[in-house]
Formats: structure tokens, C-alpha cells, sequence
């Protein structure tokens, strides 16, 4: 059930990302990374794919003690995505996209951390399957993750440096 609501949760990410993609477009912004995009999708799903098939496949049990404390970290996650969303406003996207002679947003969770919404990824990749004690996708997912999220986050600041200067 909860990878059941995270999906749905994905599925409103993509709809605000179009629409916001449609906007941005409409006002010159360009994307940058395309490469590494399709790399970044395949781990998300391949994430709601394994933990349930671990789970499954390994009968990895519920474990309250672990289970409960990742369920909060899971829905944190979620607070902390949501409010990097409405921050950024039309500005966020799951791709790269910079609309030239707008200004970096430097409020709400930016004001702390240059890069929150993926300080979420991060949390979630990790807490999600351990709901159910599915560690081995947990460790994987974190290290392929890690991999993409070096290169996002270089991509990112690349394509906010180009614009801003």
C-alpha cells in the first residue's frame, strides 16, 4: 500500500513538472542533462519495483523497531519534497531546466541546504524499502543513486552558474 501511495505521489511530481516544463519552455528555459535523466527514472522506478519484489521474493519481514522510525523518514521526505516544490514554484522540475534572468530561489529549505530536494531523495531512498526491512534494495539504490546524483548535482550547478553569469 505505501509503495501503492508513493507511486501516486510520483505520478503528481510528473504533472507538476510538465506543467512547469510547458511554462518554462514558453519563457526561453533550456534544459541541460538530458543524458543522465532516463538513468535517474529507471533507479526511481526500479526503487518501487524492488522493495515490494524483495519483500516478496525474500519474505523480509516487518520489523517495528525499524519499520515504524523509516516510515517517518519516508513521510518527512515527503514534507521536505513538497516544500522544495512550492518553493521553487514554476521554477522545479524533475529535469533540469533554467529559465535565463530568473533569480536562484534562496528561501524556504534553500535557505539552509543548497540542494534539499535531493537531501529528500536521499532520505527516502534509504527509509522506503526499510519500512519492510528490504535492505539489499536500500543499499542499492543508494549507491546507484549516489552515482546520478553526482552528476545531477554537477549538471544543476553547471546549467545555474551558465544562466546566472
Amino acid at each position: 500500500m505505501l509503495i501503492g501511495l508513493v507511486v501516486m505521489e510520483r505520478l503528481a511530481e510528473l504533472v507538476v513538472a510538465r506543467r512547469n516544463l510547458a511554462w518554462a519552455r514558453s519563457r526561453g528555459g533550456v534544459e541541460h542533462g538530458r543524458g543522465h535523466y532516463p538513468w535517474i527514472v529507471a533507479a526511481h522506478v526500479g526503487l518501487l519495483v524492488a522493495a515490494p519484489a524483495e519483500v516478496w521474493l525474500f519474505g523480509r519481514p516487518f520489523v517495528p523497531a525499524l519499520g515504524w522510525p523509516m516510515l517517518a523518514v519516508v513521510l518527512l521526505a515527503q514534507a521536505l519534497r513538497w516544500w522544495c516544490i512550492a518553493t521553487l514554484g514554476r521554477q522545479w522540475n524533475t529535469r533540469v531546466v533554467v529559465v535565463p534572468g530568473l533569480p536562484l530561489v534562496g528561501g524556504g529549505p534553500y535557505r539552509w541546504v543548497r540542494h534539499p530536494n535531493y537531501v529528500a531523495v536521499v532520505a527516502e531512498g534509504v527509509a522506503l524499502p526499510l519500512v519492510h526491512t528490504a535492505w539489499l534494495t536500500a543499499l542499492v539504490f543508494t549507491a546507484v543513486n549516489a552515482v546520478l546524483l553526482t552528476i545531477r548535482i554537477t549538471s544543476e550547478d553547471r546549467a545555474l552558474a551558465s544562466c546566472s553569469s
